[in-house]
């Protein structure tokens, strides 16, 4: 079994715990704090389990000709490409207020750290774990001051190729052994073609002893519920109020209604996988009453004949007899009593039957 770990106070990860699943608002609020409160009560009522930003100090992440690029998009919020992150970024005490809020309403919060400086502000923040963006998965130095922080860790493989995971799980797993892998495909939106559900089964092969889930940045739900039926325990996806929104993850992002069918459909799926076990349940006992099929008398048989394979048949009997899965244990064996044709062979008509026990 995958082992698990505290995600958050209270909310473990991995094994057979429910998946968790972060509503990504990242920077979809447009810089509006009003909206980005609104975005963490949309998640709580979706029924998301984690609110989640993107913070970063900006000198730290960008080198100073990065923030001077000229930005021309139609998504751009300032001239230069600086001005436009400046505009997204919310200061230190909006996010305190923002994580209050968030815990006022009874959602997590946390944030994705850009850069070792926004990690230091989250940690003094106290949020429940670190998630680390596709973007500094490779960068080890990162990773691992981050990684000795001691929060957990939910890191994105967007990017990256199956040498590099190799590389960031033995940096992290020293340190920090409470961390997860999200496979991720980093493209907005993201083409169903270059999802490769199948590095989740990888991932869980290469790495079986930590949790393992999916960041999706495609459109609608389904491809995201068919991670969590891979094994996907914790599930990123970004979410918006409204897709015609200026940012270019609006478009990869859901909208309420389909936030909420996504936490309702991973929730049902997770019901519907249930056990490993084949065996007659309770809710089959009507049908098989109505419909399960016994041996029967193909011709009729006297008292004290050998039972051969061309004398039986199999249908929908009146009573119920043997199984069908026992036609071929009752050839050889003598009958005690006459059977007319078309009669349910029974275990009375049948002598020194023993039944047998089905293991």
């Amino acid at each position: 079994m995958v082992r698990e770990f505290e995600l958050c106070p209270g909310r473990r990860v991995g094994g057979d715990q429910p998946c968790f699943i972060i509503a990504e608002i990242g920077q979809n609020h447009q810089g509006d704090l009003d909206i980005a409160k609104r975005m963490i009560r949309m998640a709580k009522d979706c029924g998301a389990d984690c609110a989640k930003f993107q913070k970063s100090e900006l000198e730290y992440k960008f080198n100073k000709k990065a923030l001077e690029r000229p930005y021309t998009s139609k998504h751009s919020w300032g001239k230069t490409y600086g001005e436009h992150k400046r505009h997204l970024e919310f200061s230190h005490d909006q996010y305190r207020e923002l994580k209050k809020y968030a815990e006022e309403i009874g959602i997590f919060f946390t944030a994705s750290g850009m850069d070792e400086m926004a990690v230091e502000f989250l940690h003094e923040l106290d949020v429940p774990f670190f998630k680390v963006g596709s973007g500094d998965t490779n960068n080890f130095p990162y990773l691992e001051k981050t990684a000795k922080k001691g929060r957990p860790m939910v890191i994105s493989s967007g990017m990256q190729s199956m040498n590099t995971m190799h590389q960031v799980y033995q940096i992290v797993k020293p340190i920090n052994p409470n961390f997860c892998f999200l496979q991720c495909t980093s493209a907005y939106p993201l083409q169903p073609e270059d999802v490769n559900l199948r590095v989740i089964s990888a991932y869980q092969s290469a790495f079986p002893d930590i949790p393992i889930g999916y960041s999706g940045h495609e459109t609608g739900i389904a491809i995201s519920v068919a991670a969590v039926a891979l094994g996907a325990k914790v599930l990123e996806r970004h979410v918006t109020l409204d897709k015609t929104w200026k940012g270019s993850d609006h478009q990869a992002s859901l909208e309420p209604n389909e936030l909420a069918e996504l936490v309702k459909a991973i929730r049902t799926v997770e019901k519907a996988m249930g056990s490993p076990v084949k065996q007659l349940l309770p809710c089959e006992m009507a049908c098989n009453e109505k419909l399960g099929k016994s041996v029967v008398a193909k011709v009729a048989i006297p008292e004290g004949t050998i039972l051969t394979l061309d004398m039986l048949t199999v249908k929908v009997g009146e009573p119920k007899g043997f199984p069908p899965e026992s036609i071929f244990d009752l050839v050889g064996q003598k009958v005690k009593k006459n059977i007319e044709e078309d009669e349910t062979i029974t275990e009375q008509v049948v002598e020194n039957h023993v039944k047998k026990v089905k293991c």
